[in-house]
């Protein structure tokens, strides 16, 4: 297949790109750096582009199979107007003009969203079919998730994909964790008693390449593990492999006074399920918390 990847210098994006890649398909990077690691590899080609704006690297769209879009800059900082405006912008816009660009023949968007859809829901088991939330990050996923739809006016089968935290090696949200827990100073968020909503890195690139191939219809998909932990448990489980107790929770007003709005999206309860994946025959690989840690973190 000829593959975009909108999004492709960050964490997942370098990561996919380079599974696509190694799994034979010919891949187009998008994203806003100057250079891209696999620039040099045969089968790769890294366009640098501010996708927020139409332009010249739309063109690159016209002929792919699929796109996947995993644009949108980081939520993890303290969160000002202007900031918030910018997590809106790097999806909403982008998705906008990558669904412009689409030819709609025989093409597939494989659009992310994020579990943030659902909102704070406390002890609700929630899949694909459950109503969204109502704070900022439900909101904005809401309409992220109808920008990319719009693709399907013009014949484009549509995956949206409602990714969980995502756990890798050598990035992402686990790279910000473990120097706290190495140091003795990690533990639970708040309470602790919040839902988490996971999924290992391996899954997550498996599970593109499960909707991508087989000619599957589109839909939505929570792409989350089977097993759901609560935060204070996941701390727990990740101390153990490491070593360390977890001992430091991080009180709830803390958080809201040092992180200001954006504290109330770790303080979150979401307790996902991944029907729709499992319903279609995906295999999870690391389907339990205790077999991720494991491959990921050496004690």
């Amino acid at each position: 297949m000829n593959i975009v990847v909108a999004g492709a210098s960050g964490f997942v994006g370098t990561a996919l790109s380079r599974f696509l890649r190694n799994g034979g398909h010919t891949v187009i990077g998008l994203g806003r750096s100057a250079r891209h690691p696999l620039a040099a590899e045969t089968g790769f080609t890294w366009v640098p582009a501010d996708t927020t704006r139409a332009g010249d690297w739309q063109a690159a769209l016209t002929h792919a199979d699929a796109v996947v879009n995993l644009t949108g800059c980081t939520i993890f900082k303290r969160w000002t107007r202007a900031y918030k405006q910018r997590i809106v912008d790097s999806r909403i816009l982008t998705t906008r003009n990558i669904v412009d660009a689409m030819t709609g023949k025989h093409q597939h968007l494989l659009s992310t969203s994020a579990v943030g859809y659902y909102g704070n829901r406390g002890e609700a088991d929630l899949t694909e079919d459950s109503p969204p939330g109502a704070d900022f990050l439900a909101r904005l996923a809401v309409d992220w998730e109808t920008a990319a739809r719009d693709a399907v006016n013009k014949g484009v089968r549509v995956s949206i994909m409602r990714f969980g935290v995502v756990l890798g090696a050598g990035g992402g949200a686990l790279a910000q964790m473990l120097p706290a827990f190495r140091k003795f100073a990690g533990g639970p968020l708040g309470s602790g008693r919040q839902w988490f909503a996971w999924i290992h890195l391996a899954d997550l690139l498996a599970g593109v390449q499960f909707l991508l191939d087989g000619g599957r219809a589109g839909g939505i998909y929570n792409f989350c593990a089977p097993e759901t932990v609560r935060q204070a448990d996941f701390a727990r489980r990740l101390a153990a492999r490491v070593g360390r107790p977890a001992l430091l929770p991080a009180p709830s007003p803390v958080l809201r006074l040092v992180l200001g709005e954006f504290a109330q999206t770790l303080l979150a309860s979401q307790k996902v399920h991944p029907r729709h994946l499992l319903d279609n025959g995906f295999a999870f690989r690391f389907g339990r918390l205790d077999a991720a840690l494991a491959d990921l973190v050496r004690s």
